[in-house]
């Protein structure tokens, strides 16, 4: 087959009623990487960010909402980079699984069925393949100031529990004013910062903050 022909039925595949689900996955994330591109992301990270502070202050679902956002590698990068990595591994394994099934029964899944299956197998690759984008990416970096000027400042643990290894996001204040959002480690080996609690910032590598309770430094609450 040409390669004009093998283009032409790759299109013609994809857009077949059984991948449906993926190539709407796949428009949506090319309209993504569009925003990313003009520059709207900013704004529409911040209402996310901020929808998710939110929801992390009802008591009784803190520690739940904490957990499933934390295994599922949400925080570790701004939330649409997740997404972005979330929607092309959703259409790539989808097109794989529709692919085997027609190899090995001579017909795809319903989309609904191979949706789900690829979902299930989405959530994991993407928190698994987000945990080192999140250490090389810079989080919450502005013109305005830079993200090392935050040592020092106090940061609220927002979702999650920091452990070594195991970083939770936090909200902190610049000098401005400004709201950002981090991910924080404990500075102490073996100690634990959970939701609610106040923290330190004393030192910074890479993308991720380690602090110290402000409870252990026998510091003054949060203004």
């Amino acid at each position: 087959m040409a390669p004009g022909e093998s283009a032409d039925a790759f299109k013609m595949d994809l857009l077949a009623d059984h991948n449906l689900p993926f190539a709407i996955a796949l428009g949506a994330m090319l309209l993504l990487s569009l925003i990313q591109i003009i520059g709207v992301s900013d704004l529409f990270s911040a209402d996310v960010d901020a929808d998710i502070d939110a929801g992390a202050s009802f008591d009784g679902s803190t520690s739940l909402m904490g957990g499933i956002t934390t295994l599922l590698g949400i925080g570790r990068v701004p939330f649409l980079v997740w997404l972005m990595v979330f929607l092309f591994l959703f259409a790539a394994i989808g097109l794989g699984i529709q692919e085997l099934a027609e190899n090995l029964t001579g017909g795809p899944l319903y989309n609904w069925l191979a949706a789900l299956f690829s979902a299930g197998a989405t959530l994991p690759t993407t928190a698994v393949l987000v945990r080192p984008l999140g250490r090389i990416m810079p989080q919450d970096e502005t013109d305005a100031v830079h993200v090392e000027t935050l040592v020092g400042r106090r940061a609220v643990i927002t979702i999650g529990r920091a452990a070594s290894g195991s970083p939770a996001r936090a909200r902190v204040l610049d000098f401005h004013g400004t709201t950002h959002h981090v991910m924080v480690e404990p500075h102490e080996a073996g100690s634990e910062i959970h939701e609610g609690e106040e923290v330190l910032l004393v030192r910074r590598e890479g993308a991720v903050f380690f602090g110290m309770p402000l409870a252990e430094r026998r510091l003054s609450p949060l203004d």
